[in-house]
């Protein structure tokens, strides 16, 4: 008996079939524009925190999304084994945020780069062996380590409101914060699913201009920086040192690019859904290809010195709704990602982001994590023991990886 698939009728252009290059190029910018705050703001996030400098700031920032355009691209038109054949997004994973904060505070970008080059090993085995990534990480274990990561960003917040320039007023500090948190919560909750898509940027832009009244917003960063070129801020460069503090960390390390492998499974199975006509199995080479190049993006942002990157699920919504699943709309934005790289006055409108405005957007982050997890977990059936897995591993944090996440002041780093 036949199999219905209810997104056939769809479908307009399948990934091997090329639309119009001005209709890929409308919903490449499309895409581009949706998830190109998430990319900067992360790292934006992660090293002001940690306390990083201006020229590690805007390294990271701009090696973030250079390595999203690249790998994107790679998603889309697959090299060899590595990659999907489909439009997978690549963008910044707010999973590390915690580790990440944590690998700057203790030991600086060439701690991190360490740590995100061995991890992403791990990622390339299991692309090989994609049978054990079940066993290893179930859904109970994956939706409680999420929901670990976010309790433990929490300490970031804090961080983040002192991130202001001195002598700068207090009012504005939290005027700015709420107001980021509010249009937020207000998008997300009230309006409609493209609406809430857009609601993240929605609530920093609302937050920047009130920080701009305040004199929070740093004008002097977007007005002094080059239309175009590269950034001032060179590679950091590796620590080949493989301390203590290196070994107390990798173990949280490795857990948090399982869980990504596991969320990019997730993704290309559902874009392979509502990519073709007619009804498929789904194709495990090409989820195999995915996990590999999830664990490229890693392993180049850890020879570069920033965030890690993942897949991302708005490129599944997308293709649903347009029906254009033609890799020609991924290689596109992977182009758009890279020719931003290239403009440092674009960029340093995200770097110029005042700090509670940062701690607004983190914080709607941490909630959306934590729910995802507590998603998984309770998706998978709730029985007594994995409750009491679940209520020991959060109340007893201090015995599990992340108990090396909660950041504290180290002065500034840099590279």
């Amino acid at each position: 008996m036949a199999l219905n698939n209810p997104h056939a009728s769809n479908v307009r252009y399948e990934p091997d079939e090329h639309p119009p290059h001005g209709l890929a190029l409308a919903l490449a910018l499309q895409l581009m524009m949706l998830e190109l705050g998430e990319i900067i703001l992360i790292p934006v996030v992660v090293v002001r925190a940690a306390g990083g400098t201006d020229a590690y700031l805007a390294w990271a920032a701009f090696a973030a999304l250079a390595i999203s355009g690249i790998t994107t691209m790679m998603q889309a038109r697959r090299v060899g084994r590595i990659g999907s054949g489909y439009i997978l997004l690549m963008v910044t994973s707010g999973a590390f945020i915690a580790v990440c904060v944590t690998a700057l505070t203790e030991g600086g970008p060439g701690l991190l780069m360490t740590l995100l080059v061995a991890s992403s090993l791990f990622q390339f085995l299991l692309a090989a062996r994609l049978s054990l990534l079940r066993r290893i990480i179930t859904p109970t274990v994956a939706g409680t380590v999420m929901m670990l990561i976010a309790v433990t960003i929490m300490p970031v917040l804090a961080e983040l409101l002192e991130e202001v320039p001195e002598g700068a007023s207090e009012t504005g500090i939290y005027v700015s914060a709420i107001v980021t948190l509010l249009v937020t919560a207000v998008m997300i909750l009230r309006g409609s699913g493209g609406v809430r898509r857009w609601a993240p940027i929605a609530g920093v832009v609302a937050g920047c201009v009130v920080a701009a009244n305040f004199g929070l917003y740093e004008v002097e960063r977007v007005a002094e920086a080059a239309w175009f070129g590269l950034p001032q801020g060179g590679w950091p460069g590796f620590d080949f040192t493989l301390g203590p503090a290196f070994w107390a960390l990798l173990p949280a390390f490795v857990f948090v690019t399982l869980v990504g492998a596991i969320e990019t499974v997730g993704d290309v199975v559902g874009i392979q859904k509502v990519s073709w006509r007619k009804p498929r199995a789904t194709d495990f080479r090409s989820v195999q290809g995915a996990v590999a190049a999830d664990g490229v993006g890693n392993l180049l942002s850890g020879l570069a010195g920033t965030v890690p990157n993942t897949t991302c699920a708005s490129g599944v919504a997308t293709v649903e709704v347009t029906g254009v699943a033609s890799r020609r709309v991924g290689i596109y934005i992977g182009l758009f990602f890279l020719a931003l790289t290239l403009l440092p006055k674009a960029l340093a409108l995200f770097l110029a982001i005042p700090g509670p405005v940062a701690a607004s957007y983190l914080l709607v982050m941490i909630a959306i994590l934590f729910a995802l997890g507590m998603r998984i977990v309770v998706q998978d059936g709730m029985d007594f023991r994995k409750a009491a897995i679940v209520g020991l591993i959060l109340l007893d944090r201090d015995r599990v990886p992340a108990q090396h996440l909660l950041p504290r002041r180290a002065g500034r780093l840099g590279g």
